[in-house]
């Protein structure tokens, strides 16, 4: 059973919802009070404060499955910057589990061009404020793999539930990753391979803009 969305009573001092609502300005002058390195991208459709990264985020790297050297030109590596700013609270977790890498599938998908209204800004992946995370690569060069250790089942609860099952260190240790992130309110939508099957090979972790909602399945 998935739980309802939770509005929490103090949503307005929740990381999601404080990043959610910054302008490209004053996001990226967060990232450069953290100092993360990145670059502004010039013009990603649907994107409000296009960047790409140019090194760890918290000191974990957050890259696509995309060869190395088409990594600088492929859409697939543009993130948000506001996205960023959560990924970067999400690698105090992931340091603690001694994650260096996180691999995804891809933050940014370019909306179709036919009938998209110049300026308008995307949500999830057309806005490049959702990350699809596949695997976690620990220092030691073992991996977390969501398809292959998370062991969901589709309609159970993620946090709180009777957790998964078998109950593998690598399953509870995704498990609870999701769930500190989700008390942390990192990210308004969390969905694990317990939402459905398209789900079943890893974390789509979303910042939503204008709303004080969270959504954890």
């Amino acid at each position: 059973m998935s739980a309802p969305p939770e509005v929490p009573v103090d949503a307005a001092k929740t990381p999601a919802v404080r990043y959610a609502g910054l302008g490209q300005a004053s996001c990226e002058a967060e990232l450069h009070r953290r100092r993360i390195p990145f670059s502004r991208v010039d013009s990603a459709r649907g994107v409000l404060a296009p960047v790409r990264l140019r090194g760890p985020v918290g000191g974990v790297v957050y890259r696509s499955q995309v060869a190395e050297r088409n990594r600088a030109t492929s859409p697939y590596e543009i993130f948000d910057c506001r996205l960023v700013l959560a990924l970067d609270d999400l690698s105090k977790l992931l340091q603690k589990m001694d994650v260096s890498e996180v691999i995804h599938y891809s933050a940014y998908r370019p909306p179709p061009r036919r009938g998209w209204v110049p300026g308008r800004v995307g949500s999830r992946h057309s806005g490049a404020l959702a990350l699809d995370i596949g695997r976690l690569v620990k220092r030691d060069g073992t991996s977390l793999d969501v398809e292959k250790h998370f062991h969901g089942r589709i309609g159970s609860r993620t946090c709180g539930g009777s957790g998964p099952a078998p109950a593998t260190p690598e399953a509870l240790a995704l498990r609870s990753l999701v769930c500190d992130a989700a008390a942390a309110h990192l990210f308004n939508v969390m969905l694990t391979p317990n939402y459905n099957w398209p789900h079943r090979n890893h974390f789509h972790v979303e910042v939503t803009s204008g709303v004080r909602w969270f959504i954890v399945h």
